[in-house]
């Protein structure tokens, strides 16, 4: 069983999406900094100073010393604006590489006729004179 999970963990498909989730994590990262620190800030001022993270529906006031109890929607749209942006910055990048896979094929030199392709358009060369 052990070797059976060694050969499923080991084949090429896994590790690709392994190393795929790992980079796929440390640029959402980015990409939420970019959007928190860049993008909220300006927002912001075309809003009229709005932090769109702070709003939220209270439902029910603090008591008693327990916290209030209330709707975060504002963190939500920030979790949407995070994947919009987040998903459109992917989508950039597999078009452009996609883009560039398109013009390394185009790039790449004909492959050379087969001999017998070579061998026969002889032989018809010949016949016609």
């Amino acid at each position: 069983m052990l070797k059976e999970f060694r050969d499923f963990a080991m084949k090429g498909n896994v590790v690709d999406l392994a190393v795929g989730v790992i980079i796929g994590g440390a640029f959402g990262k980015i990409v939420s900094s970019v959007v928190n620190d860049i993008i909220m800030p300006f927002l912001g001022l075309l809003t009229g100073g709005i932090d769109l993270s702070g709003l939220k529906y209270i439902i029910r006031e603090g008591v008693d010393g327990l916290p209030p109890l209330a709707i975060k929607y504002g963190m939500f749209l920030q979790s949407v604006i995070d994947f919009v942006i987040i998903s459109f910055s992917i989508f950039l990048f597999i078009k452009v590489l996609m883009k560039l896979k398109k013009e390394e094929k185009t790039d790449a030199a004909p492959a050379a006729p087969k001999e017998e392709v070579v061998l026969l358009s002889e032989i018809r060369d010949l016949l016609k004179k």
